[in-house]
């Protein structure tokens, strides 16, 4: 908002034509343009007045705030009359000349009037203007609505919260991709300093997710902020001595751009956040589990309708391959023998059922009595037949050579980095073992899969037992 400055009209000259206008003298012609445009180009009301109230200066945000003009407000004595209501007027003036002799800037809060006769509730900052000499020679008051005054004071206050005492991250991101401003929370987050993680890369600060926050990032500056949070999952360097772990920061992102460009210029990115790892993981779990309980659902129902039990039983293994494993195996211990010691290489286990070891495939007999296998020395599948539980082994993260060849010697498909053995029992008996693999896509078995085969073993031991009953 602004106002072109007028002349006083007072119709006094001013006794030094060549110097600026000062607050109880009229301003002269010859008053350099710079003074009237900066006054006009301030984004506050302003007004001055001499020693003896009467107003000097009265800018065109102050217009458009009261409706008043310069030529009508310029020269006035007081606000009485016209700018604030006759009962007001005593104590206003009275407020107003009083700052000349009160030391530094002072703020009151009074209703003017506007020309079409609203009251309008201001904010005043006001400061007294002195000679060279230091003796009072006016005032002048910078004012604006106290609503707008109030809601700049939110923002103000909204922006220091959420750098304080915010329970989210904020971290706010400058063009180049990289934090200008981070909270207390966020700096935690990204185990750095507040001042260490400013200006760096996020490839500095992530170790995984750096990718999909860059491309968010970018997408919010082109297009604008997607009304949805996104769930991104990083892992962050330096998580200590525990390793890494992956984590789901759940985020929203808003575009910054200048209130004060005529055209929208982006500034940067807001960038809020906070872990919902643990609620995400739960979210999944479920869902796996759902997932796994139609299979074995689905999974019953179709070997109910196999004459062969042992047609059964490849029939869970199956069910069960989808989501869960690459391939199945079914290694059982021969009639009538215990085998020798546990994990000796006496150990004999006869494969019985398997998948396609070239590619995925239904899991078949091999035939009618299986062939025999002599697996080595601490091999799982005979370990799980011994201890009478789950084993799990994984080459994870090894040289590809180091892991084909740690996959051939345990007599599984080439490929397999994770595997986990489950044993077979039916009526107080150990029938053999189930063996689930993996490839180098996919992750290590855990604990929760090692229950689900459990699941799964249980049903596939009963259509074995039965197999031998009727065979």
């Amino acid at each position: 908002m602004s106002a072109t400055r007028q002349p006083n009209r007072t119709g006094e000259q001013p006794s030094q034509p060549s110097r600026p206008a000062q607050p109880g003298a009229a301003p002269s012609a010859d008053t350099p343009d710079l003074l009237s445009a900066l006054l006009n180009g301030m984004d506050a009301a302003l007004c001055a007045f001499d020693a003896n109230g009467v107003v000097t200066h009265w800018n065109r945000e102050a217009e458009h705030l009261l409706g008043w003009t310069a030529a009508e407000a310029v020269g006035r004595r007081g606000l009485d009359g016209w700018a604030v209501r006759p009962g007001d007027a005593e104590e206003v003036q009275g407020r107003l000349l009083g700052v000349m002799a009160a030391p530094g800037r002072q703020v009151l809060e009074f209703a003017l009037l506007t020309k079409d006769g609203r009251r309008v509730l201001v904010r005043v900052q006001a400061a007294a203007v002195t000679t060279p000499g230091g003796q009072p020679a006016g005032v002048y008051c910078a004012f604006s609505e106290v609503h707008a005054q109030i809601d700049l004071e939110r923002s103000i206050a909204l922006s220091e919260a959420l750098f304080e005492d915010a329970a989210w991250g904020v971290v706010l991101v400058d063009v180049d991709l990289r934090p200008a401003v981070a909270n207390g929370q966020a700096a935690r987050a990204l185990r750095m300093g507040r001042s260490a993680l400013l200006g760096r890369p996020f490839g500095e600060l992530l170790e995984q997710g750096t990718e999909e926050l860059e491309s968010a990032l970018q997408h919010v500056l082109a297009q604008g902020a997607s009304p949805a949070p996104a769930d991104l999952w990083i892992v962050v360097r330096g998580e200590g001595d525990a390793g890494p772990r992956r984590r789901c920061w759940r985020s929203a992102f808003v575009r910054l751009a200048s209130p004060l460009a005529e055209q929208a210029v982006p500034l940067g990115v807001g960038w809020l956040f906070h872990d919902v790892t643990e609620a995400k993981t739960a979210e999944q779990e479920a869902s796996v589990a759902r997932f796994r309980d139609h299979q074995l659902h689905r999974a019953a129902r179709a070997a109910a309708e196999c004459v062969d039990p042992m047609e059964a039983a490849t029939v869970y293994l199956d069910f069960a391959l989808a989501g869960f494993a690459d391939h199945a195996l079914i290694d059982l211990v021969p009639p009538g023998e215990g085998g020798g010691e546990p994990d000796t290489p006496q150990r004999r286990l006869v494969r019985a059922a398997a998948t396609p070891a070239e590619g995925p495939g239904p899991c078949l007999p091999t035939g009618p009595h299986g062939f025999p296998l002599r697996y080595p020395a601490g091999h799982p599948a005979p370990q799980a037949v011994d201890r009478g539980c789950s084993v799990r082994a994984s080459c994870s993260g090894a040289d590809p050579a180091v892991a084909e060849g740690w996959a051939v010697a345990r007599k599984w498909p080439p490929g397999t980095t994770h595997a986990l053995c489950t044993v077979l029992r039916s009526r107080g008996r150990t029938l053999g073992v189930a063996t689930f693999l993996r490839g180098p896509t996919r992750r290590p078995f855990t604990r929760r899969d090692a229950e689900y085969a459990e699941d799964v073993a249980v049903r596939v031991a009963s259509a074995l037992d039965l197999a031998e009953l009727l065979g």
